[in-house]
C-alpha cells in the first residue's frame, strides 16, 4: 500500500506559493491530509487483515441461514448430519457444529463471497475515499500546475518576495512614517487633494499663479532637506530599479486577462459539486457496511454447501471511519461554499490601494484589475503587509525617488565640477545629457550660470535650485520639465534666458509663461498651425519683459501672439527650416525691433514691412531665395541700420542704390552669384567689415581704396584670382582677414 509520506506530494505545494493560499485553502489542505490518512489506514487494514470469514449454513430457510435453531430437543427425526452432534450427550462434553471442509475450501469460499456478495461500498470504501481526496487535491492545486496560470503565479510570487525584502521598500515606508510624524506639514488637510498635487506645478498657467500666491509664505523656507532615513548602496539601488521595471512589465502582462481568476472560480465550483455528490451517495450507502453477510453462491459441487454466513471483520471500523469521513466532507464542503460566496459577493477583478494612498505619501499608486487584482486579494487574506510593501513599486513617485537616489550616488559633486565649461559668452556652463533626472549635487554648484538639460525625461525642478544664485540661463532640450512651486518662484525672479527644443508642442512646459522677468526665449520645434496648435504658445503675452525671441520652426505665417509680443521686442529671429513664410505684414507693429533675422524663410523679395521698422540696426536674411534686391533703396529710411546680411542667397548683382546706406558698418554678401561690384558700394564710407567670398567676381574695382574704415575684407573662392591693386594675390582665406 502507498505510505502516507508518498502522498504528501499531492497535498504540499511549493513553499513559495503559501502566500497565495488563504486560510480556507490551508484548512482544506489539512482536511485532505486527514482524508488521505483515512484512505491509507482503511486500505492498509483491508490488505493486511482477513477480508471475509465464512462458514456453511446447516439450516437454510429461503436461501438464508436460519438463526432460530438453538438446540435439537423437539420430537422429530434424528439430526440430518451424522458427522455433527448438537447439544450435550451423556458420553461427551459440549461440542460445536463440525464441518468436513479443509483450509483451501474455506479460503475459496471467503474469496467468492467477498467478491460476489459483499456490497461494493463496503468493499471499496478506502479506495473511494482515496479517489475523492485526490480529486479534491487536484482541484485545489490545479492552478499551481496549469501552464497558463502557474507561470503568472510563479512570476508574481518571485517579484512579490523580492519587493517585500527590498531595502528600498523599508526606506520608502520609513520616509512615509517620517513625513506623517512631521509637525509642520507643507499643506494642511484643508487643502484636500491640492496638497498631493502641489509638489509639481500644474501645466495650466492660469492655475499656477493662484497656487504661487498660496505658497508665497513658504518660499522663505528655501531648500527642502534631503531625507536621511536610510542609505542605499549602488548595488541595492540597481536591484530596486530592476524591480520597478519587472513590476511594470508584469502588470502590463497580467492585467490583460483574468484566466487565474476564472480557473480558481471553476475549481471551487467543481469542489462544491463534488462535495454535494459525495454527501448524497455516501449517506445513502453507508448503512450497507454490515458485519454479518449472508452468502448464497452456486459452489455446492466444490464444497458441498450452497449457503454461507460470513463476517466482515472491518465493518465496524469502516463504519466509524465513514462517519468521520462524512463529517470531514461536510466541513470541507462548507468551506468551499464560503470560498464561492467570497468570490461572488464582490468584484475581485478590481483592487484599490485607497487605504495605502491615504496612509502614505504615495498618492499616485494606481488601482489594478483582472488577475493582478485577484492575486492581491488573495495576498491580503494571507497578510495585508505584502500588498502594502508591494504598492511601493507601483508608485511613480517612489520610482522617481529611487531614480534620484541612484543619480546622486553616481554623480558626485567632484564629478560634476569636472563637467563645468566656459561657453562663448564666458559663462560657467553645465550640460547634462540623457540622465534620468537632475542630481541633487547640481544645486551645490553655487557658481553655475548656465544649466543645460537635454533628453532628460520627466524631470522635476526642485526648490533646491534656489541655491544657484548665479543661474541666469536655462536650456531644456527635449526635456518635459515640471517644477515645484518654490523653484518657480525663484526662477521668476532670477532667470533671464530660456532655450527650449521640442518635438511635440505639448512638450513646452506652460509654467514658462509665468517667468515675468524673462528677457530671452528660444523655441525650437514644430509650431505649425495644424489643429489650432498655436493656442499652446498664447502664454507668450504674459512675458512683458521679453526682449529677444528666437523661433526655429516651420511657420507659414507669424502667429498673432508673436506680433503682440513684438511690441516690446528688441530682437526677433525666425529660422523657418526652408518653409515659405508668406505673411509678414505684422512686422510693421514691431516698432522697437533693433535686430531682425529671417533665416531660411524661402523669401524671394525683401519684405516691404521691414522698411517701417526705423529702429532696426541689423538685418539678417540668410539662406533665402533672394535673386534681386531692388528694394534695397528703401533701406535708406532705416537711418540706424549698421549691419546687413544678405548671404547664402542667389543674388546676381548689387543695385547702385546700395550707396545710399551710408551708415552701414558690416555687409555680408558672401555665398551669392554676384559678378560685379558697383562703384556706389564704396560710398558706404563707414564699412568696417565686407564679405564678398564665394561669388563670381572677376576683379575688384580700384575704388575699394575709398573705404578708409575697412578692417576686414573677404574675397576668397571667386571666379578668377587676379591681383589686387597692391600687387598681392588674393589670399584664399576661409574667414575675413584684416586689410593690409
Amino acid at each position: 500500500m502507498i505510505p502516507v509520506t508518498e502522498l504528501r506530494y499531492f497535498a504540499d505545494t511549493q513553499p513559495a506559493y503559501r502566500i497565495l493560499k488563504p486560510w480556507w485553502d490551508v484548512f482544506t489542505d489539512y482536511i485532505s491530509i486527514v482524508m488521505l490518512m483515512i484512505a491509507v489506514f482503511g486500505g492498509t487494514l483491508q490488505v493486511t487483515q482477513d477480508k471475509m470469514i465464512c462458514l456453511p449454513c446447516k439450516w437454510v430457510t429461503k436461501d438464508s441461514c436460519n438463526d432460530s435453531f438453538r438446540g435439537w430437543a423437539a420430537p422429530g427425526p434424528e439430526p440430518p448430519y451424522p458427522n455433527s452432534t448438537i447439544g450435550p450427550t451423556p458420553d461427551s462434553g459440549p461440542t460445536g457444529i463440525k464441518y468436513d471442509l479443509d483450509r483451501h475450501q474455506y479460503n475459496y469460499v471467503d474469496a467468492v463471497c467477498y467478491e460476489n456478495r459483499l456490497h461494493w461500498f463496503a468493499k471499496y470504501f478506502p479506495y473511494l475515499v482515496l479517489l475523492h481526496t485526490l480529486i479534491f487535491l487536484a482541484c485545489s492545486n490545479f492552478w499551481f500546475k496549469f501552464p497558463r496560470t502557474s507561470s503568472k503565479l510563479e512570476h508574481f510570487v518571485s517579484i512579490l518576495l523580492k519587493c517585500f525584502d527590498s531595502p528600498w521598500t523599508t526606506r520608502a515606508l520609513s520616509e512615509t512614517v517620517v513625513e506623517e510624524s512631521d509637525p509642520k506639514p507643507a499643506f494642511s488637510k484643508m487643502n484636500g487633494s491640492m496638497d498631493k498635487k502641489s509638489s509639481t506645478v500644474s501645466e495650466d498657467v492660469e492655475a499656477t499663479v493662484p497656487m504661487l500666491q498660496r505658497t508665497k509664505s513658504r518660499i522663505e523656507q528655501g531648500i527642502v532637506d534631503r531625507s536621511e532615513t536610510g542609505v542605499l548602496d549602488k548595488k541595492e539601488g540597481e536591484q530596486a530599479k530592476a524591480l520597478f521595471e519587472k513590476v511594470k512589465k508584469f502588470r502590463t502582462h497580467v492585467e490583460e486577462g483574468d484566466i487565474v481568476y476564472r480557473l480558481y472560480m471553476r475549481q471551487t465550483i467543481i469542489k462544491v459539486i463534488k462535495f454535494i455528490l459525495i454527501i448524497c451517495y455516501t449517506v445513502y450507502y453507508v448503512h450497507n457496511i454490515k458485519f454479518d453477510v449472508d452468502c448464497t453462491v452456486d459452489i455446492e459441487s466444490l464444497t458441498g454447501y450452497r449457503t454461507y454466513r460470513c463476517a466482515h471483520p472491518l465493518a465496524t471500523l469502516f463504519k466509524i471511519l465513514a462517519s468521520f469521513y462524512i463529517s470531514l466532507v461536510i466541513f470541507y464542503g462548507l468551506i468551499c461554499m464560503y470560498t464561492l460566496w467570497w468570490m461572488l459577493r464582490r468584484s475581485l477583478k478590481k483592487y484599490s490601494f485607497e487605504s495605502i494612498r491615504e496612509e502614505s505619501s504615495y498618492s499616485d499608486i494606481p488601482d489594478v484589475k483582472n488577475d493582478f487584482a485577484f492575486m492581491l486579494h488573495l495576498i491580503d487574506q494571507y497578510d495585508p503587509l505584502y500588498s502594502k510593501r508591494f504598492a511601493v513599486f507601483l508608485s511613480e513617485v517612489s520610482e522617481n525617488k529611487l531614480r534620484q537616489l541612484n543619480l546622486n550616488n553616481e554623480w558626485t559633486l567632484d564629478k560634476l565640477r569636472q563637467r563645468l565649461t566656459k561657453n562663448a559668452q564666458d559663462k560657467l556652463e553645465l550640460h547634462l545629457f540623457m540622465l534620468s533626472g537632475i542630481p541633487d549635487t547640481v544645486f551645490d554648484l553655487v557658481e553655475l550660470e548656465v544649466l543645460k538639460l537635454e533628453l532628460i525625461p520627466d524631470v522635476t525642478i526642485p526648490p533646491s535650485i534656489a541655491q544657484l544664485t548665479g543661474l541666469k540661463e536655462l536650456w531644456l532640450y527635449h526635456t518635459a520639465a515640471k517644477i515645484e512651486a518654490p523653484a518657480l518662484a525663484f526662477l521668476r525672479e532670477n532667470l533671464r534666458a530660456l532655450h527650449i527644443k521640442f518635438t511635440d508642442i505639448k512638450e513646452i512646459p506652460l509654467w514658462i509663461y509665468s517667468l515675468k522677468t524673462l528677457e530671452e526665449l528660444h523655441l525650437t520645434g514644430n509650431l505649425s498651425a495644424e489643429n489650432n496648435r498655436f493656442i499652446v504658445i498664447d502664454g507668450l503675452r504674459e512675458l512683458k519683459r521679453l526682449k529677444v525671441l528666437r523661433l526655429k520652426s516651420n511657420l507659414s505665417k507669424l502667429p498673432q501672439v508673436v506680433t503682440d509680443v513684438g511690441v516690446h521686442l528688441q530682437k526677433l529671429s525666425i529660422n523657418n527650416e526652408g518653409t515659405k513664410l508668406i505673411v509678414l505684414n505684422s512686422l510693421k507693429k514691431m516698432a522697437n525691433l533693433t535686430e531682425l533675422e529671417l533665416i531660411r524663410c524661402d523669401l524671394e523679395r525683401i519684405p516691404h514691412s521691414i522698411f517701417s521698422l526705423h529702429n532696426l540696426q541689423e538685418i539678417d536674411l540668410k539662406d533665402n531665395n533672394l535673386k534681386t534686391i531692388e528694394e534695397i533703396i528703401s533701406f535708406q529710411h532705416l537711418h540706424r541700420l549698421t549691419c546687413l546680411k544678405l548671404w547664402y542667397n542667389h543674388i546676381a548683382y548689387i543695385p547702385i542704390q546700395i550707396g545710399n546706406l551710408t551708415n552701414l558698418e558690416r555687409l555680408y554678401l558672401n555665398r551669392n552669384k554676384i559678378e560685379k561690384i558697383p562703384t556706389q558700394l564704396f560710398y558706404c564710407r563707414k564699412l568696417r567689415y565686407l564679405d564678398l567670398s564665394h561669388n563670381n567676381l572677376t576683379f575688384l574695382p580700384a575704388d575699394i581704396g575709398l573705404l578708409q574704415s575697412l578692417q576686414n575684407l573677404a574675397v576668397t573662392a571667386n571666379r578668377n584670382q587676379e591681383r589686387a591693386p597692391n600687387g598681392q594675390d588674393w589670399a584664399p582665406h576661409t574667414h575675413p582677414q584684416p586689410v593690409t
